[in-house]
């Protein structure tokens, strides 16, 4: 069977289901193929394939499922009809899998609406989580100039280990920032890494304590027993029900955390975190957008700042709330940890990031302050902050 008559058979069978309005399970699917008068020369491998393809353009991602499903790939982006994909080494074109703008509009406005999110003129953005854990953003015309834009931030089922992520010295600074409870921060640009990163580390906690979560949108999914996921909401369509990150922080002091987790930190809960990891809290983490390790106090300040925080109020929480700042980078190589800092107040009483390791050079002028940090809570001063460049 050509091409051209598989198209005409998946596009009758989606249209079957659109009309009937029956839910498109994978039985239905072969059951109404089997019908077909094609079906016979398909044969049962055939029949199978094209049960698939047509489960996937009603229920899944469509002609973008094959992506989505190589283990490679974080990103999928979609720009009018061309198709970018992100395999941890940038971005590569993609296979000519749409026709038409329309096609693309129409997926997203599917993929939104089995999120229960709406997608159409009136509302013509949305970020999404679809039920396999993909991270779902579409912008439709005429807000998308050059047609719909569609971009998919795929989830991993199999949380990395830090050994997949780093180099050996490297895993042990890290676990050792773990085991010696130190709170820290993980910076870096978008697609760096960074919640991959905290992931994996968040799998070395003892397994007698509890970490709670809180994020916009759930992607961390540590390798640990006892963790509690709390997500923010937004308002529904009548404008009521928005729970945001510092109301969840808030609700997460509660919970007897024995880890305090912000997946990211992006607005005023940036305050009740401080506050929280200043009254025993020791060990949270969180992740936050920064171009460098040392813009990190800056940005703090920044959104303190929407949170009604002065700027000398801020750096006196920061100063004992927050000991360490990772820094990922990402280049033509892939996403790598880029150098460790810690933050220390200067003379002024601001709190700045002092290199205690880079990549590229080895240890910094921190390096005895965090070694010594460590040590004092019983942890064994790792071989990377003695040595060179790892």
């Amino acid at each position: 069977m050509t091409g051209s008559l598989l198209d005409q058979l998946a596009g009758r069978l989606r249209d079957q289901f659109a009309v009937d309005g029956a839910t498109a399970t994978p039985v239905a699917i072969a059951t109404a193929l089997r019908a077909e008068p094609e079906a016979a020369v398909l044969g049962d491998a055939g029949l199978l394939r094209m049960a698939d393809r047509v489960h996937g353009d009603l229920a899944g991602a469509g002609p973008l499922a094959p992506l989505l499903a190589d283990a490679d790939v974080t990103d999928v982006l979609v720009n009018g009809v061309e198709v970018w994909v992100d395999r941890g080494r940038g971005l590569q074109r993609g296979p000519a899998v749409f026709g038409h703008p329309d096609d693309v509009r129409r997926l997203a406005q599917r993929m939104a609406a089995g999120a229960g999110r709406r997608l159409d003129d009136g509302s013509p953005f949305v970020d999404a989580r679809l039920p396999d854990g993909t991270r779902l953003h579409a912008v439709l015309p005429p807000v998308a100039v050059g047609g719909p834009c569609l971009s998919l931030r795929t989830f991993r089922h199999r949380p990395y280990v830090l050994g997949e992520l780093v180099s050996a010295p490297v895993a042990e600074l890290l676990a050792a920032i773990v085991a010696a409870r130190v709170s820290f921060l993980i910076g870096g640009g978008t697609g760096s890494g960074k919640t991959t990163l905290l992931a994996a580390m968040l799998g070395l906690v003892p397994v007698s304590e509890r970490i709670v979560v809180v994020e916009d949108s759930a992607e961390l999914r540590p390798r640990h027993p006892h963790v509690v996921a709390l997500q923010s909401r937004t308002s529904n369509v009548e404008g009521a029900g928005t729970v945001g990150l510092a109301d969840l922080v808030r609700q997460a002091l509660r919970m007897r955390p024995d880890r305090l987790i912000v997946g990211e930190c992006r607005g005023p809960e940036v305050v009740d975190l401080l506050a929280a990891l200043n009254t025993g809290h020791e060990g949270g983490a969180g992740t936050l957008h920064a171009n460098t390790a040392t813009d990190v106090p800056a940005r703090l300040e920044a959104l303190g700042l929407t949170g009604g925080l002065p700027r000398a109020a801020l750096h006196a929480q920061l100063a004992s709330a927050l000991q360490v700042v990772l820094h990922l980078r990402r280049d033509t190589h892939g996403r790598r940890l880029d150098e460790v800092c810690v933050l220390l107040p200067d003379r002024s009483g601001l709190v700045t990031a002092v290199v205690a390791w880079r990549r590229t050079s080895g240890p910094g002028p921190a390096a005895g302050h965090l070694g010594a940090l460590l040590s004092a809570r019983g942890v064994a001063v790792p071989a990377l902050l003695r040595s060179g460049p790892a």
